[in-house]
């Protein structure tokens, strides 16, 4: 397959505005929730699934650090998605006292790892969140809000289960992930049949997550983007595309997965808030006339 810059150039903008008219207009019927639910029953009760949850363990992992930079304790936290709870065995009872797991899948809480701290679990969809305004100190989601509708919604429903002056803190697959498996199907397409359709699900863009956040009512809001990549022994036949445009020398085929870190805060009247315009009693030019006059000031004591 004869491959150049410009077909890859022309693939990416293509595909850059088919996700963002995905991400416009709302909630859409993307994912067949009940199919979902389905899919994780069957993965979950694999009897070698933990072999398969590495990429989970991972980003639950570098999540709950995220929990910790937080300098207090979580009375009663919520785990929206858990899998098979992938967060709380990378967190200890001094920091959550209590966790309530929720997920579509109740093999997945069946099956959940164990952690220190007591546990309540609840067979629950992340898009109907069954629980009390403002109950919450603490709600955390690991790789699972790419997979609902109604992002929005979704984030709506986290911002009022918590308690104000409380955290959300997630995790959920960028709009970058896997784009060695996206490009090598699409340019095999374009080339061989003259266009292409989406085989992967639309996920994210890190430009949009925090909008959707702002306008859930989160405040004091961080997010940053992390990239894991795995590198696989071989490929399927069926893959073979990827293989011939990002294949290592050694005859590994990479997949990169850009994880999306995002915290956000319920607001509350005791947080700082930011001044208001037009209130600042200092100019940047005047900063600037300061930092000219430390740069003379110490080339003049440099003098012999």
């Amino acid at each position: 397959m004869s491959l150049t810059v410009k077909s890859l150039r022309a693939l990416r903008c293509l595909w850059r505005g088919w996700r963002c008219l995905s991400s416009q207009g709302g909630a859409m019927n993307v994912f067949d929730r009940s199919m979902k639910r389905r899919q994780k029953q069957w993965a979950s009760s694999l009897l070698d699934s933990d072999k398969y949850d590495y990429i989970r363990d991972e980003v639950g992992s570098r999540l709950a650090d995220r929990v910790y930079d937080v300098s207090r304790t979580f009375p009663l936290a919520l785990d929206v998605g858990c899998g098979k709870s992938h967060i709380a065995e990378h967190l200890s009872k001094d920091i959550v006292e209590r966790l309530f797991l929720t997920d579509i899948s109740d093999s997945s809480l069946r099956n959940r790892k164990k952690c220190e701290m007591p546990t309540q679990c609840v067979l629950a969809d992340e898009e109907f969140l069954p629980f009390k305004e403002n109950t919450f100190d603490l709600v955390l989601s690991s790789l699972s809000l790419h997979w609902i509708n109604d992002l929005p919604g979704a984030l709506r429903q986290i911002h009022q289960v918590l308690k104000p002056d409380c955290v959300f803190i997630g995790a959920m697959v960028g709009s970058e992930t896997l784009y060695e498996l996206r490009c090598s199907l699409q340019l095999a397409e374009l080339e061989r049949e003259g266009g292409f359709a989406p085989h992967i699900s639309p996920y994210t863009a890190v430009t949009d997550l925090g909008n959707l956040l702002g306008q859930a009512g989160f405040k004091m809001l961080t997010v940053d983007i992390d990239e894991v990549q795995v590198h696989y022994p071989g490929m399927l036949e069926v893959m073979s595309d990827l293989q011939e445009m990002y294949g290592n020398e050694d005859g590994s085929v990479p997949a990169t997965f850009q994880i999306l870190y995002m915290i956000g805060w319920k607001p509350h009247e005791s947080q700082a808030k930011p001044a208001k315009r037009g209130s600042a009693n200092v100019s940047f030019a005047d900063l600037s006339k300061i930092s000219k006059l430390q740069t003379d000031h110490q080339k003049t004591n440099e003098k012999p």
